[in-house]
């Protein structure tokens, strides 16, 4: 298997279909506003989730459920407006899609049409099957989610690891498959043992890009947020930290205040 890295002007759902094939990983990234997308796209990642993951890190929140569709819009209006490359895949907020499958489909083209977006996600397997196959039917792109589903919290109860008991491990490889079938582009899984999700990507030829699933997968996701270290709360295991921004920005913007307060700033030199 070739692992030769083709450079890709514009990443599309064939594009990730054919860095799986070549065995070329994906990368993928969160942004919710113009500014960070465009420092995302430039720096080369494939894919960006206009994740609800905003409902945490943007509006503070403590879980991903009380973001709405027009909120979900706004965010990924803002992103598409930056990007060049890369492909924006923006999540269906809880309460948009699991009661009904014409709802799903109404709040899919809203994204769509408002947005810009190019594809959306979706969480769950077999109960949310013919959501989805509504939307595939309408031409619009699905993403899958398996595994840890941040909008299940409170059926849940926690964000502990997924699929370590042999039945729902079953029925997740059951659903990854379903999903590749029915006309999904690609699967996140999320939070589940490295072993069952190396399982999952060598069993489906759709994507499959991890967040906390280990390597054997064909791509990564992380929240930028936590990435560069602005977010100095959350401590996972799967998280690398590429910054810390929290740290660096804290002491720069103490400075300012200590430069207005001591008269520093502005100086001469800073004024007309």
């Amino acid at each position: 298997m070739s692992t030769a890295k083709k450079d890709y002007k514009r990443i599309t759902t064939k594009s990730l279909f054919d860095m799986k094939k070549n065995g070329e990983k994906i990368s993928m990234l969160t942004a919710y506003d113009y500014t960070m997308a465009k420092i995302v796209d430039s720096a080369g990642v494939d894919v960006i989730l206009v994740g609800d993951s905003a409902s945490n890190v943007m509006a503070g929140h403590e879980t991903t459920l009380p973001i709405t569709l027009d909120q979900m819009i706004y965010h990924a209006s803002s992103v598409v407006r930056a990007i060049e490359r890369s492909l924006v895949v923006v999540d269906l907020p809880f309460g948009s899609y699991q009661s009904d499958p014409k709802e799903a489909l109404r709040s899919a083209i809203r994204i769509m049409k408002e947005s810009g977006g190019h594809a959306v996600k979706l969480e769950g397997g077999s109960e949310i099957k013919e959501s989805i196959k509504r939307i595939l039917n309408a031409g619009i792109p699905v993403m899958g989610h398996l595994g840890l589903t941040p909008q299940s919290i409170y059926k849940f109860g926690t964000y502990t690891v997924r699929a370590k008991e042999e039945e729902e491990a079953e029925k997740l490889i059951e659903d990854a498959k379903m999903l590749e079938r029915i006309g999904c582009f690609a699967l996140v899984l999320e939070k589940i043992p490295a072993s069952l999700a190396t399982k999952v990507a060598q069993s489906i030829s759709i994507p499959v890009i991890g967040i906390g699933a280990g390597g054997g997968v064909d791509g990564q996701v992380l929240v930028i947020h936590d990435m560069l270290g602005m977010n100095n709360e959350f401590n996972p295991r799967f998280l690398r930290r590429y910054l810390d921004l929290y740290e660096q920005m804290n002491k720069a913007i103490g400075q300012y205040v200590t430069d207005v307060k001591s008269k520093d700033f502005p100086n001469e030199s800073e004024q007309y």
